[in-house]
């Protein structure tokens, strides 16, 4: 059964414990509040104002576990910290794994800090976790993608068009680099397993994937360089620094430009694009 007083009294106590330069929103004047706004927790989990504020009166149905997963998140909640959360609200806290989908707090502060560049928090099968507004302009939104098309090797060998975002000549190396992470990925965590699963579906959807599977690469490694072909801005030629997340098996991938190059001049016009489009 859901305990709503709890509940309420936790999610008050993680709001007022968080400042908006924790979480990369501007502070702004006037402030009364100790720690976030409700509107500002409930911008951060994706949620209407009046949906979060009926939780802390003690108010409103039971929430759903997409709820309250998006509310963990935007919370910076830990993992302890979401399953209490689930528990309270009346479910069973998820199945903790290595490559699930709750980014740990460490990750999300220096998520929140990249506010000028592209980056992106993913899992160990390619799933997009997080992204910064950059890195939205520059490859598109990934969080809008459901069931298998949520890993971008999956989509990678099923949706031709996603290919267009990349110079052809890239292509083939490309698909040897998801081929190759995936049969790690599948070898490590056993047949069952999700990666287990987007192996076997690919291997039935995709003449591609079954020509690279069976060459039993492995150690295929994301180049450091990466070239992209916006629709936009045109070609860009972006440094990748990779951080590993080891015990949520998930990385950052950050993108640079180096200062004064063509690339560091579409990067700065893209932010504007970007912005732009996500004003209108």
């Amino acid at each position: 059964m859901i305990d709503r007083s709890a509940l309420a009294d936790f999610l008050r106590g993680r709001r007022y414990a968080l400042q908006p330069e924790d979480v990369g929103l501007p502070r702004g004047q006037r402030r009364r509040t100790a720690g976030l706004r409700r509107e500002e927790a409930a911008l951060l989990a994706n949620m209407s104002t009046d949906y979060y504020a009926r939780l802390e009166r003690e108010r409103g149905p039971q929430p759903s576990e997409q709820m309250l997963a998006a509310i963990a998140q935007g919370l910076r909640l830990t993992i302890d910290e979401r399953d209490h959360l689930f528990r309270l609200a009346g479910h069973q806290p998820p199945t903790r794994s290595a490559g699930g989908t709750h980014v740990s707090p460490g990750m999300m502060r220096i998520v929140d800090s990249l506010v000028d560049t592209p980056a992106e928090v993913s899992n160990e099968v390619g799933e997009t976790l997080r992204q910064t507004p950059l890195g939205v302009a520059l490859i598109g939104d990934h969080s809008r993608y459901t069931g298998d098309a949520r890993s971008s090797g999956f989509r990678w060998f099923t949706q031709t068009e996603v290919r267009e975002l990349y110079p052809v000549e890239d292509h083939a190396f490309m698909s040897r680099m998801y081929a190759s992470g995936l049969r790690e990925v599948v070898a490590r965590r056993g047949p069952g397993s999700r990666a287990a699963h987007l192996a076997d579906t690919l291997l039935a959807r995709s003449a591609e994937f079954r020509e690279v599977w069976a060459l039993h690469e492995v150690g295929v490694r994301p180049r450091e360089v990466k070239r992209y072909v916006h629709p936009e801005v045109g070609e860009l030629t972006l440094h990748c620094q990779v951080l590993h997340d080891p015990e949520q098996s998930h990385v950052l991938l950050v993108h640079t430009a180096e200062p004064g190059s063509v690339t560091a001049e579409r990067l700065r016009l893209l932010s504007v694009i970007g912005t732009t489009t996500a004003a209108r």
